[in-house]
């Protein structure tokens, strides 16, 4: 492409980007097209403070198309076979008439800031459904701020007709507790044959858990699984009853040869079917929304702190006093607290 097409095509994008608008973007939303999705979902992440504006306009517009769908949160260790487990699932979820959106938080190099982005190329057959919608986005160091967007992404994924949304984690920890905020049906996908110790499952990722599934339950493999889905049985019932009353079953699968695959599918409508009973359903949502008002206003006072140059030039001069033993960590940040709060 010479120079002159290269500033047309430039010139004919701003152009285009100019002329959005929320009831625009929101029309072209409810028409269920992906592409007009991956568009309203690329606005929400942009950190321009007039895509934001346009952002919020559009999601407060969606809000009465949301609600309406099944979110799930699935997680588990890297090698587990989350994203072949999601091929087969989703697959599974079209075959009953689910129309399917995958929102998975990528790991990203906190060195580099490069992503692997690959679940598109990991789940060739559904990627490619009509009823299927599949977006990554790069974690980065800034884990919050990517899972805000990730729920914000939910509603658009609603408002566009997509009735299972499901939110694969990076499987590191913090991105669990997030997650967990923000689904209605909690999966951890754990391997049979090692400990929770080499798993780097920690208790209180399994306490979160709504099911836990032993994945790669096929061939010689088939036995240990079963034996490591009887342990986990046991050792789930020695937690806490939930409040939503839903007791967590454990059990195997394989997404190689789809065994038990419908078996998960059955076990959410089951959840859905008692928790929407009870209450808990709703309840639980409104729980969710709250702690997401708090964070957001979290993010957004760090955001205008860290996006001030004199309170991030002060806090360099700071850390290096620190740094030399000239003052405390805690005499530090009191300081520019001080200083923060007498410039705003």
């Amino acid at each position: 492409m010479d120079q002159e097409h290269l500033d047309n095509w430039l010139n004919k994008r701003k152009q285009r980007k100019s002329q959005r608008t929320a009831d625009g973007l929101f029309n072209d939303l409810l028409s269920g097209k992906r592409e007009a999705l991956s568009s309203c979902i690329t606005l929400l992440e942009s950190s321009l403070e007039t895509d934001r504006g346009l952002a919020n306009e559009l999601i407060q517009k969606c809000l009465p198309h949301t609600g309406k769908s099944m979110r799930i949160g699935i997680t588990g260790v890297p090698g587990v076979g989350k994203s072949t487990f999601i091929e087969s699932f989703g697959k599974e979820l079209v075959a009953k008439g689910h129309k399917v959106a995958v929102l998975a938080i990528d790991p990203s190099s906190s060195a580099s800031g490069g992503s692997i982005l690959g679940d598109k190329t990991r789940m060739n057959e559904l990627s490619v459904m009509e009823e299927v919608f599949i977006r990554p986005s790069a974690a980065g160091v800034t884990l919050g701020g990517v899972a805000r967007k990730t729920r914000e992404s939910i509603f658009l994924c609603e408002a566009a007709g997509y009735d299972r949304i499901l939110i694969e984690t990076v499987g590191v920890g913090q991105s669990e507790t997030l997650v967990h905020s923000m689904v209605d049906f909690f999966l951890l996908l754990m391997l049979s044959g090692a400990g929770d110790e080499l798993q780097g499952i920690k208790r209180g990722i399994m306490e979160m858990a709504d099911a836990l599934v032993i994945t790669k339950a096929d061939g010689d493999n088939q036995k240990k699984a079963q034996m490591a889905s009887r342990e986990y049985a046991n050792a789930l019932h020695l937690f806490p009853p939930k409040d939503s009353n839903w007791i967590a079953p454990s059990f195997t699968c394989s997404a190689y040869t789809n065994e038990n695959i419908d078996k998960v599918a059955d076990t959410i409508e089951s959840y859905l079917n008692l928790t929407s009973t009870n209450g808990w359903f709703e309840n639980h949502r409104r729980i969710q929304d709250k702690y997401w008002l708090r964070e957001t206003i979290k993010e957004m006072i760090l955001n205008d702190f860290f996006g001030n140059s004199h309170f991030t030039n002060e806090l360099q001069e700071l850390e290096n006093k620190v740094y030399q033993g000239e003052l405390s960590s805690f005499h530090a940040a009191d300081l520019l607290y001080k200083s923060f709060k007498a410039n705003k």
